[in-house]
């Protein structure tokens, strides 16, 4: 199924159904003949906690409720999980990217923290900040942690998913590079707001047998400019899960980006202005649109 986070008045948990959004609060108190409906259909990040259990509730509501539904225009799409405790990234998970970049893969995941403050959902705008020249794109297949665990097992990694949504990696590489003797400037570099699109839903994992066998692709107003493959990987999924895990205790809502294919703007002295609309797709699981606008 695919869960979304939308707002409409409140903020709530939706359910994509037939190119419409299924109101599951409100379908909730109409299949339940109940006067509340749960926390956990206000909240992705609660519901991923309770988790079969709940699915099991949205499962029953999908088979019986008449409504309410919504156009994708009616409403306002949250990132699918607002309120994450953790959003890892990974640097130069991909050879091609790597080589097109200037750097060497590294002998274990690189990873860096995007902060919550960069979230934004499908269909919202990307800032441009007045201090910013060379704002990039970088598509990838997010992981969404399904419940809590550390030191976890690469052949079990896949049991700690709940599913997988599609993100797009701005990148603010002016203030990226150059590297400093402290390395690279992490967090303006990829952490300045709105540069962490996710969306526009998260699918759950029984809808993808394979993670690391899905095509990614971007364009910038309708122009292809990256297309890969979650196959060429330098590390896949199970192996991200594993690592992000050492010392660390992942939990329920956590995302992890897994890398970028080649196609990046900054290779080509292309970047993103105002105006212009970009589309991450990731196969089988979605395609993230967001509007460039100018600070």
């Amino acid at each position: 199924m695919k869960l979304l986070t939308f707002r409409k008045n409140v903020v709530k948990v939706g359910l994509w159904k037939d190119g419409k959004i299924l109101d599951l609060p409100e379908a909730y108190k109409a299949v339940f003949g109940a006067y509340e409906a749960p926390d956990f259909l206000y909240s992705m990040r609660k519901l991923i906690a309770v988790g079969e259990p709940a699915l099991e509730i949205i499962r029953k509501i999908e088979a019986e409720a008449r409504g309410p539904f919504y156009a994708p225009h009616e409403v306002v799409w949250e990132p699918p999980v607002q309120d994450p405790e953790k959003v890892l990234a990974v640097a130069v998970n991909y050879r091609s990217h790597g080589k097109e970049m200037g750097h060497e893969p590294p002998p274990r995941p690189y990873f860096f923290p995007k902060l919550p403050n960069a979230l934004v959902g499908h269909e919202r705008p990307i800032i441009k900040h007045r201090v910013v020249q060379k704002l990039d794109w970088e598509v990838e297949l997010v992981v969404v942690i399904g419940r809590a665990g550390k030191y976890i097992d690469p052949e079990r990694a896949l049991d700690y998913v709940f599913g997988y949504t599609v993100g797009n990696d701005v990148s603010i590489r002016d203030w990226q590079y150059p590297a400093t003797q402290y390395g690279f400037n992490w967090i303006w570099g990829k952490s300045m707001d709105t540069a962490a699109p996710v969306g526009p839903w998260i699918v759950t994992k029984d809808e993808v047998p394979d993670p690391n066998k899905l095509g990614l692709r971007l364009w910038v107003n309708g122009q292809l400019e990256q297309e890969g493959n979650t196959s060429e990987l330098i590390f896949n999924v199970q192996q991200l899960i594993h690592w992000a895990s050492q010392g660390i205790t992942l939990k329920p809502g956590d995302l992890i980006f897994t890398g970028t294919p080649p196609g990046v703007g900054y290779p080509k002295g292309k970047f993103l202005k105002g105006g212009d609309i970009v589309e991450a797709e990731v196969e089988t699981v979605g395609l993230l649109r967001n509007y460039v606008i100018e600070e």
